[in-house]
């Protein structure tokens, strides 16, 4: 269950909630492929598991956690791998034609209208599933960014998606930007208590994970990532235990040993000898 992001207390605010809030996440899922044919076979489960139709589930499941109401999807796969989706989302509800006033029907035409606020609400995602040629390394990346305005946060969906993917590295980060005003005309810079995106993490999602935060507090910006700590050859193998099985002890050290490796530099954003 998502935690509460706890408000600031007693801020009544003058009008609608400027705050814009985003959540940003770069997800990586790394795997064993031996052979170009398990590597085509992972890119081709990747690309069936994570198509643009699985991620506009994810995403609208994101929506509701949230709170958000969906005013529109756009989605779209690639060749030969990768997809991406956007949903524009807004903290109101959608008015169906009929409950619109008259003054903004034409004709028998749906009109084209929003608030100005609505269409600066979004969650999207871009996919970057690859396999490198020669050493058996393949990674899957996602980009998604849950990105809010008003009193929503995209906080609430952060245990969500960390539970749909598991992944092996995770970089997050947490941005509020804009001010509101509250009643006596002082501007405020945020409306929720946070100083580290782990308050939000449930306790045994971060017990498989070692985390590190880099957070400037003063311009409300908060970075989190997170490396999956045990590694488990089946997690990583593609084929699981069956392939295990087939391998010699010392391969399975060095196979372990290269995980351990691309595992480290994608989390540490840096090459290792």
């Amino acid at each position: 269950m998502a935690k509460a992001v706890k408000p600031l207390k007693k801020l009544k605010l003058a009008g609608f909630n400027n705050l814009t809030k985003s959540l940003s996440f770069n997800l990586y899922d790394v795997c064993w492929a031996k052979t170009a044919e398990e590597k085509q076979g992972y890119i081709a489960y990747i690309n069936d598991e994570y198509n643009a139709r699985r991620w506009t589930e994810i995403l609208t499941r994101t929506a509701e956690i949230i709170g958000a109401n969906i005013l529109n999807v756009a989605r779209q796969d690639y060749e030969p791998q990768g997809a991406s989706v956007t949903v524009l989302i807004s903290e109101e509800p959608v008015l169906e034609q009929s409950q619109l006033p008259p003054d903004v029907l034409v004709g028998d035409e749906t009109p084209q209208i929003m608030a100005g606020h609505l269409d600066k609400s979004h969650i999207c995602v871009h996919t970057y599933p690859e396999a490198h040629p020669d050493n058996g390394i393949c990674t899957f990346r996602a980009d998604v960014e849950v990105s809010t305005c008003g009193r929503i946060s995209p906080l609430h969906a952060l245990n969500y998606l960390m539970r749909e993917f598991e992944p092996d590295v995770l970089n997050l980060d947490y941005r509020v930007r804009g001010f509101t005003r509250d009643v006596s005309g002082r501007k405020h810079w945020i409306d929720h208590r946070i100083n580290s995106i782990q308050n939000f993490i449930d306790g045994d999602l971060r017990d498989i994970y070692h985390c590190i935060d880099v957070n400037v507090y003063q311009e409300n910006l908060f970075h989190t990532k997170l490396m999956y700590k045990k590694l488990d050859l089946d997690r990583y193998l593609f084929g699981g235990k069956k392939v295990r099985s087939e391998l010699k002890p010392e391969e399975r050290k060095r196979i372990k040993r290269r995980l351990k490796r691309e595992i480290e530099e994608i989390f540490y954003s840096r090459s290792m000898a």
